[in-house]
This record gives C-alpha cells, sequence and structure tokens, in this order.
C-alpha cells in the first residue's frame, strides 16, 4: 500500500487535487480526513487548511488479490457440483495461494492418501493458469490434511531413521509421491549418519534410507 497526504482550502479540494495528481477517482481510494478545515474569522483570521490522507493499494497487492479470488471461485465452481457442503478459504503464503476446504469431515475430498485432493488441485491450477496472465501455483487443501500428512511422513522418516542405525541395514518406505519423497529426504537430511536415495520408476517411487558406515 502507498500512502499520501494533500491539503486544500476544503476537504472536497484536498480530494479533488489528490484525484488528479494520482489518477484515480474517489472510488479507488481510501481517504482518511486528518484536518476538516476552518475558515477562521471572516474568513482571515485563525483560517486552516484541510488535509487529508489516502492510501491506495498497489498493482501488485490488486494482483495479488485478483489471482486469489479467481482461484476460491474456480474452485468454489467445481464444489458446487457435488453435493456435499463445503466452504472455502483462501490466502498469499510464501508466493502460492493457499485455498482450504472446511467441512469435508468425511474425507470425500480427500480420497485415500489424498488422491482426490491432488486430482482437484491439478484441476484448479490448469483452470487458473490459463486464464491469468501470470504464473501462478495453487495449493489445494482440505481440514488441514496436507500439513497433518507431512507431520506423519516426518515421524515416520524420522523412526524408519532410527530403526536403520539400530539394524544398520537399509531401510525402505512405502511408494511415495515426488512431494512425499521430499518430506522425507528432507526430515533426514541433517542426520550425519544417514543417506536417503530414490528407487523405482514411474511418478511413485520408495525411499531408500541407507545408515553411514562409521
Amino acid at each position: 500500500m502507498e500512502q499520501f497526504e494533500f491539503e486544500g482550502k476544503t476537504t472536497e479540494e484536498a480530494i479533488e487535487k489528490a484525484c488528479k495528481e494520482l489518477n484515480k477517482s474517489r472510488e479507488e481510494m481510501d481517504i482518511e480526513i486528518i484536518e476538516p478545515g476552518s475558515a477562521g474569522i471572516f474568513g482571515i483570521v485563525g483560517t486552516k487548511k484541510a488535509k487529508i490522507r489516502v492510501t491506495i493499494e498497489t498493482e501488485e497487492e490488486t494482483t495479488e488479490e485478483d489471482e486469489l479470488a479467481f482461484a476460491k471461485k474456480t474452485l468454489e465452481d467445481i464444489l458446487s457440483l457435488i453435493p456435499m457442503e463445503a466452504k472455502v478459504t483462501a490466502a498469499n503464503e510464501d508466493g502460492k495461494v493457499i485455498l482450504n476446504i472446511e467441512g469435508d469431515k468425511s474425507g470425500l475430498l480427500i480420497g485415500r492418501k489424498g488422491k482426490n485432493l491432488d486430482a482437484l488441485q491439478f484441476i484448479v491450477n490448469k483452470i487458473v493458469n490459463r486464464s491469468l496472465s501470470k504464473k501462478v501455483q495453487v495449493v489445494v487443501d482440505a481440514e488441514n490434511y496436507r500439513q497433518r500428512r507431512r507431520d506423519a511422513l516426518i515421524q515416520m522418516a524420522l523412526k524408519m531413521g532410527d530403526k536403520a542405525k539400530r539394524i544398520k541395514k537399509p531401510v525402505m518406505t512405502n511408494p511415495l509421491t515426488p512431494r512425499e519423497r521430499r518430506i522425507i529426504h528432507l526430515a533426514l537430511k541433517d542426520d550425519a549418519e544417514l543417506d536417503t536415495k530414490s528407487r523405482g520408476e514411474g511418478l511413485l517411487k520408495k525411499v531408500l534410507i541407507i545408515p553411514k558406515k562409521s
């Protein structure tokens, strides 16, 4: 956001100055009256100019809001085809559009291991990035499933890492998606006693957790 201050004989004159200098309509500005102004005695003694503070959104902020609104509506339109009550909240985090579905108590939208959620996310990303002028990464979540899944994967990685060190033999996870494998690798990357490698072909691969020789 950007802020500017303007003065005039009256509040109206100050607003007109703001509109002219910023090339904005009144509706595009957030106007705060700092000093309403005073004509003083006989319009001569004690005269005070009116003073206003104008706040406007920058182009980047407006663009982010448009991206957020469009992505949210896209997901809402898709969910409207499903006979269930669900509310979508939207936020910008670390340059990503985060959409969270609230009300999926049955887990219908999440699906087994988040497969339905991933499919929804894929469709929303396709629609949003075909329609907007810039590349946007949209993350679709439901009932905070992705964070819960991330926490579970980290705990699994730590336990399997401890087992590999205890038995002094490599251990291997079940097949995981690229995102899930990355969580495993990152969870163990600072452990000086372990190495991790992906094994397998195709999208789903396993992670091999290897104890280093002492």
